[in-house]
């Protein structure tokens, strides 16, 4: 595999000299690992949670009402997107001062402690009050670790993909995600098969948790090999990083949260999918974890198939396509699983979605974080990222159960990703056209 070149700008504003051309060293297939399996590790500890959010719900949040223990429930899920964009910001901008490696590491080392938080604390009827403020504090630790993942990640992988298989290289971003999602989902379904219902509702629900926390050791081992991308060492801190792209890039970052929008609903519109089925169409546990499964595995091939195929015909066309055909799809899918109410119209709606979804996903990341200059690849992707999660995907899973709950429409889900479609398409027309084959800078 070939190396490439990378080029750093000369800033005006800090003095420093142009840097010679810095030679980075080829992807490994552990170094690829590395990356994508500490990406994975950190995502399934985060998004676990919503799966079992019913269960997290009733032993945190014993209000006496279903409704209102989901919605409390659902909210300390949404507390974890507060702390992204400030992860973002600092881990983003740690990683391109100190390079990407050490803030990989330092992401995932947070993450274990936000998930030791959720996974060993007592119920609210041992330990009372202090356990939903506890479990409220391990999810704003996690969602900083998070907010820091995603920049130094994305920005690893295409700095170190050839020319011609930059997408190829980042859409692994996005299917790292499937990978979380279909574990938790597996681990989701056999929890629910082999246990009672009390039984998950007691403590089955922390196993997966526990697991993952099993896991995130060896996530350290490996992240400690990869090779460092970043051009050249700065002197920046956060607030700098921030002026500059204010000052150079704003309205790319602009572009890019109203881009991330539309992808971040329809994501967490498909992890709803298993609350959905259970409290909406009253599916019951073994049937409704099989949506977690499908969207998983749904996630996995869309994702590395539409990274490939924006290498072959460009990031606007891989982004736009899946994007415009979801809208047309979502409404009379949704319609048909009311109707049906059936496991395997779960399945293909969920599936649908997430296919769709992720191959417009891994073309837009990879558009996006080409886009942003290398002195602050990591960091620009970070802010656009977590400020579009940390609004809509810790808000998504809310509003739809409240406007299930208000209005008594099962269809809600596809209204709310039909709307924020039209702006998704919008913004990506306004992104400018790369076409994967030039220089990086």
């Amino acid at each position: 595999m070939q190396s490439v070149q990378i080029h750093a700008e000369y800033e005006p504003e800090t003095n420093v000299a142009p840097v010679p051309l810095h030679a980075i060293p080829q992807l490994s297939r552990w170094s690829l690992v590395a990356i994508v399996a500490g990406n994975a590790i950190e995502f399934f500890d985060f998004l676990t949670y919503s799966f079992f959010a019913v269960y997290i719900g009733r032993a945190f949040f014993p209000t006496g009402n279903a409704l209102s223990s989901l919605l409390l429930s659902l909210a300390t899920f949404g507390v974890g997107f507060f702390t992204r964009p400030l992860g973002g910001l600092l881990i983003g901008a740690y990683a391109d001062r100190a390079g990407r490696r050490p803030a990989l590491l330092l992401t995932i080392s947070l993450i274990s402690i936000g998930t030791m938080g959720v996974a060993l604390t007592p119920s609210y009827a041992t330990i009372g009050l202090a356990a939903p403020i506890i479990l409220v504090l391990s999810r704003l630790l996690q969602g900083l670790a998070l907010g820091g993942e995603v920049g130094p990640s994305t920005a690893m992988l295409l700095e170190c993909a050839p020319i011609g298989r930059r997408s190829a290289f980042v859409s692994w971003q996005g299917a790292s995600q499937g990978v979380a999602i279909l574990a938790a989902g597996i681990a989701g379904l056999a929890l629910s098969t082999l246990l009672t219902k009390e039984q998950l509702g007691d403590w089955g629900w922390r196993i997966p948790f526990v697991l993952g926390l099993t896991i995130i050791p060896v996530g350290l081992y490996i992240r400690r090999r990869l090779p460092e991308t970043l051009a050249a060492p700065g002197k920046r801190g956060g607030s700098e990083v921030l002026r500059l792209l204010v000052a150079r890039h704003l309205r790319l970052l602009v572009l890019g949260v109203l881009t991330l929008i539309c992808l971040t609903i329809s994501t967490y519109v498909s992890n709803y999918m298993t609350t959905y089925a259970l409290t909406t169409l009253g599916m019951p546990a073994s049937e409704a974890m099989t949506a977690a499964v499908a969207q998983g595995a749904a996630m996995m091939i869309g994702a590395v198939y539409g990274g490939r195929l924006a290498d072959r015909l460009g990031y606007k066309r891989v982004m736009i396509a899946p994007r415009a055909l979801l809208m047309l799809v979502i409404y009379p899918a949704f319609l048909l699983l009311v109707h049906v109410k059936s496991e395997w119209a779960l399945i293909g709606v969920t599936a649908v979605v997430s296919i769709l979804t992720s191959m417009s996903g891994a073309a837009t990341l990879a558009a996006l974080t080409e886009a942003f200059p290398n002195e602050v690849r990591s960091s620009g992707l970070a802010i656009a990222y977590a400020i579009a999660v940390s609004v809509f995907g810790g808000t998504t899973q809310f509003v739809i159960a409240w406007l299930i709950g208000v209005t008594t429409d099962p269809l809600s889900p596809a209204y709310y990703v039909i709307a924020s479609s039209v702006l998704g398409l919008w913004a990506m027309v306004k992104l400018p056209q790369n076409d994967a084959r030039g220089s990086l800078d």
